[in-house]
């Protein structure tokens, strides 16, 4: 049984790493270790995912699919989701997710209830329920939080008060400060800023561009 660890944010301005250290404690908690980590910058509303695809091709039966909360996996509507649970199923691969207790029962060493087939049985139906219930509840958030975003830039537009996306300066000057002759590396910028590595990539190219147009 291997564990896998899936992280994954929105948006390239999130952190997807943030959930790194708390996979690790739980799973040292149950006495077991992250063999890997797939982490990308994607909505969960994308079926698509190279990382995810990545797990699950490199995924053997009994595997772990360990997530910090069930939103981190999908946001899919109710189709995609159902498409993305069967190549789960087939490959064997079990979810494991924080705000889920009853899937910690594949995880758990003990497993002292599985002994009994009919507790077994009953635990997993309820598993399978929670699992999907939160599913359709990400989904549901997502909606909703995009209704009441268009609703938002809508009144602020009508205001004249709508600027677009406003990025994080002091964040962006942070990245320039730390490559500003090579001060840190890519990785360690990265590391030191909360970022990805392509993000910083992308802000030193934006900032070359800016400083390029000026002249």
């Amino acid at each position: 049984m291997f564990i896998r660890a899936y992280l994954r944010a929105s948006t390239d301005d999130q952190d997807a790493s943030r959930a790194r250290k708390t996979l690790s404690t739980f799973t040292e908690l149950h006495k077991q270790r992250i063999a890997s980590y797939y982490q990308e910058n994607i909505s969960g509303t994308q079926l698509d995912r190279p990382e995810l695809n990545r797990l699950l091709d490199d995924t053997q039966e009994n595997d772990i699919l360990l997530i910090e909360n069930i939103d981190r996996l999908t946001r899919l509507n109710d189709k995609d989701w159902k498409t993305l649970k069967q190549k789960i199923e087939q490959k064997g691969l079990r979810i494991v997710s924080l705000d889920v207790p009853t899937s910690y029962l594949a995880i758990d060493n003990k497993r002292f209830i599985n002994n009994d087939p009919i507790i077994k049985a009953v635990l997993e139906s309820i598993n399978n329920m929670l699992i999907d219930l939160l599913a359709a509840m990400a989904r549901k958030d997502y909606l909703t939080r995009r209704e009441r975003q268009s609703q938002g830039i809508e009144k602020a537009k009508e205001e004249g008060k709508y600027n677009g996306r406003v990025a994080d300066k002091e964040r962006h000057q942070k990245v320039m400060y730390y490559r500003n002759d090579k001060m840190l590396s890519i990785s360690e910028t990265a590391a030191a800023t909360g970022y990805s590595r392509s993000q910083v990539c992308r802000i030193q190219a934006s900032y070359k561009k800016d400083l390029e147009s000026s002249i």
